[in-house]
């Protein structure tokens, strides 16, 4: 009995994110939920301590996501490419900034940082970065749960999509269920949790 109860209590632990990889726009939309999200899952983010894992930018919904992260005291690692910074980068920089080359290094640092992936409202660079996550995951160069927070259905259209591609033969069911959607962070946290789970139990 007390191993099958330490078992257990190891399981739980393995559950708990350490870190999560967000990747959101470097503007904010026209629509004032799409912040109050971003900032909603910067305070969960916190209350959980769970550090940030993020495109280095300090505008728009990213720059709201890690000045919440950073300003509770959980630990912020932006990954920037140099050619961005000036794009992306309004006034002093957040957290620990990595600065790299290209855009694949960018994906290739923040997966490796990261024990989750989360997408935002984003716009084709937000929808990119989460698309490589679930490919990579499709072909095992990684086992993390990818989430996406569909704010205001934001993302409706590109779930029917990806529901269009199982009909027609293009996308495998199971590949169809790499990506976890909810409507709150907290909802989606909790699914991310399970799914990690999920994968933990078939390792």
């Amino acid at each position: 009995m007390e191993e099958k109860a330490g078992t257990t209590k190891t399981n739980e632990s393995k559950v708990k994110f350490k870190s999560i990889c967000v990747f959101c726009g470097s503007k904010a939309g026209y629509k004032s939920t799409f912040s109050e999200a971003a900032l909603q899952l910067g305070k969960l983010l916190v209350e959980r301590k769970i550090d940030l894992v993020y495109g280095g930018g300090s505008v728009g919904l990213m720059g709201l996501v890690s000045k919440t992260v950073f300003n509770g005291g959980c630990h912020v690692l932006g990954v920037i490419p140099k050619a961005l910074m000036q794009r992306e980068i309004s006034g002093e920089c957040i957290g620990e900034v990595k600065i790299v080359t290209s855009m694949h290094q960018r994906k290739s640092e923040m997966a490796k940082n990261a024990d989750a992936f989360i997408a935002l409202p984003g716009g084709y660079g937000t929808m990119e970065e989460l698309l490589e996550m679930v490919t990579w995951s499709q072909l095992g160069i990684h086992e993390k749960p990818v989430g996406l927070l569909n704010v205001d259905g934001y993302y409706n259209n590109l779930l029917d999509l990806f529901d269009k591609g199982v009909e027609e033969g293009f996308i495998e069911v199971a590949a169809r269920h790499i990506i976890v959607s909810a409507d709150t962070a907290e909802e989606l946290l909790k699914r991310l949790e399970v799914c990690k789970n999920n994968i933990i139990q078939y390792q």
